[in-house]
């Protein structure tokens, strides 16, 4: 009763029109961010911040709120229409989002996304008021040795669980993680795999970068070649009716969001996880539960659901060890952090009990900016479906100059626009021979936290490898990676043995 009488002072703060408006407008502002291609939730928070000074530090902190939930809806916007994931958390809706676009279903994957956004917030908020103090004692738990198990464990389920040949997976997992590499040594400093001493590649390839490149150009350069005269883009429309039909079959996946709205939460909780493993393994786990998994990468509306509830609930989730612990989740609350000591409040438990008012305007104002994002971002699908109607020519000089942009603007290095230009090339020819691109973008993402973890763990325990299996908690996700592992040559052998002539009697 009183976590409900905190929550109603909260809604008391939250809904007051200044704070309304600033709702409507973050949110807003942060669904086209998120739509962009190269900019994301951490570059609008970034933008914002310097402005938040105008206001009291209660509605700052829910303008962050409100763009940041904004933009976890808008990457699933440029996924879906684009092929091109403007931030590594919208990577598994690419897998089936943008096969429906083409199949001129981009109305039902916008409302998929939108609709499962949606659940996976509001689930995920449920559980951040009910549970936050004892989820925070066991954030505490996860230490080197837990992140890396946890990232093995992304890993192998994209091998075990993955429809694709399972040995080039692995190939393009471990082109990722050699990718991870470029760049300078994080504990002695030395660099690494500099390609001729280039000055561009001591800060490492970026995940955009590599994104844009095998998603974003490849993308134009296989349609323009696959379309032999005049590509076409998929003749895409948006009805009330195809509104009603799209949220009827979303009432039937409410497992598949249930379960990947509570793994992203707690996933998303984890310090330095996030919502990227969190999409990643949902999407895995709905293809290996589904009843017609070969669909997936298809066009599956299941595939839009799964990864976006996950990611709409870890972002939820990162927010816990921020005001609880003064550790940020995601880069993006690293900022809310910066920000929040900018404004004078300090982080951590003492702030749940001396900054009331804020703590509990904060979490009410989570519950109105999930509401008003999957009402913005509804009313504002007929726009991006139309976008899709122009022609073919000028869609793809689009792309392309977003393309451009979405690399250049992060660094502004001409370095990374050269890149972009290469994976490009790359990511054309590697799907020509049939080389997924998913676990190539995940191994970027995850290999420097891999890597990281891993080091740490090592030295913390002296070189002993045993102290991987020696914890409870990184022995158990290790066991889970075994046997996501062996699944392929499991699946293998059964199918032998089902083929296998029975013994004439």
């Amino acid at each position: 009763m009183e976590v409900l009488a905190l929550l109603a002072d909260g809604f008391a703060t939250s809904l007051t029109p200044l704070n309304i408006m600033i709702v409507i407008l973050g949110v807003t502002a942060g669904l086209f961010i998120g739509a962009m291609p190269g900019l994301g939730s951490v570059n609008g928070v970034a933008l914002v911040l310097p402005l938040t000074f105008i206001v009291p530090p209660t509605s700052a902190i829910i303008l962050l709120a409100a763009i940041y939930y904004g933009a976890m809806y808008g990457g699933a916007v440029s996924s879906i229409l684009l092929g091109i994931p403007g931030a590594s958390t919208a990577v598994a809706t690419t897998f089936d989002g943008r096969p429906m676009a083409l199949q001129g279903k981009a109305g039902l994957a916008l409302i998929a996304a939108a609709v499962a956004s949606f659940v996976g917030g509001t689930i995920s908020v449920i559980l951040f008021t009910i549970f936050a103090a004892p989820l925070a004692e066991l954030a505490l738990k996860f230490g080197p040795a837990e992140e890396f198990a946890l990232v093995l464990l992304a890993f192998t389920t994209f091998v075990g669980l993955g429809g694709d040949d399972t040995l080039k997976t692995i190939v393009m997992i471990c082109l990722g993680l050699v990718l991870s590499t470029v760049g300078l040594d994080m504990i002695s400093g030395q660099p690494r795999l500099i390609f001729g001493d280039i000055p561009g590649f001591y800060s490492g390839i970026s995940f955009l970068v590599l994104a844009i490149g095998v998603y974003g150009v490849g993308e134009v350069l296989y349609t323009i070649e696959t379309s032999r005269i005049s590509p076409a883009v998929s003749t895409a429309r948006l009805r009330m009716r195809d509104l009603i039909d799209g949220i009827r079959q979303m009432n039937r996946m409410w497992k598949t969001m249930s379960f990947g709205s509570v793994l992203g939460f707690f996933v998303g909780m984890l310090p330095a996880a996030g919502a990227t493993p969190a999409s990643l393994m949902s999407y895995g786990l709905a293809r290996t539960f589904s009843k017609k998994p070969e669909t997936f990468g298809k066009g599956n509306i299941e595939g839009v659901a799964a990864p976006e509830t996950a990611n709409n609930a870890a972002s939820t989730g990162s927010l816990l060890p921020m005001l609880t612990l003064g550790i940020p989740g995601s880069p993006t609350t690293a900022l809310l952090l910066g920000g929040m000591v900018m404004w004078g409040l300090m982080p951590g438990p003492m702030l749940f009990i001396e900054q009331q008012d804020f703590v509990w305007g904060l979490i009410s104002s989570l519950y109105t900016a999930n509401l008003a994002a999957v009402l913005i971002n509804i009313a504002l699908i007929p726009l991006f479906v139309w976008a899709l109607r122009m022609p073919f020519s000028v869609l793809c000089a689009m792309v392309l100059v977003l393309c451009i942009l979405g690399g250049y603007a992060p660094s502004q290095k001409l370095h990374d626009v050269w890149l972009i230009a290469l994976f490009g090339v790359a990511g054309y020819m590697l799907r020509k021979a049939d080389y997924p691109l998913a676990p190539l973008v995940l191994a970027l993402v995850l290999g420097p936290l891999m890597e990281k973890s891993f080091r740490q763990a090592l030295i913390s325990a002296q070189g002993d490898v045993t102290f991987f299996i020696s914890r409870p908690l990184s022995a158990t996700f290790l066991a889970l990676a075994a046997i996501f592992f062996a699944l392929p040559l499991i699946k293998m052998l059964h199918r032998r043995i089902a083929k296998r002539p029975a013994p004439a009697e």
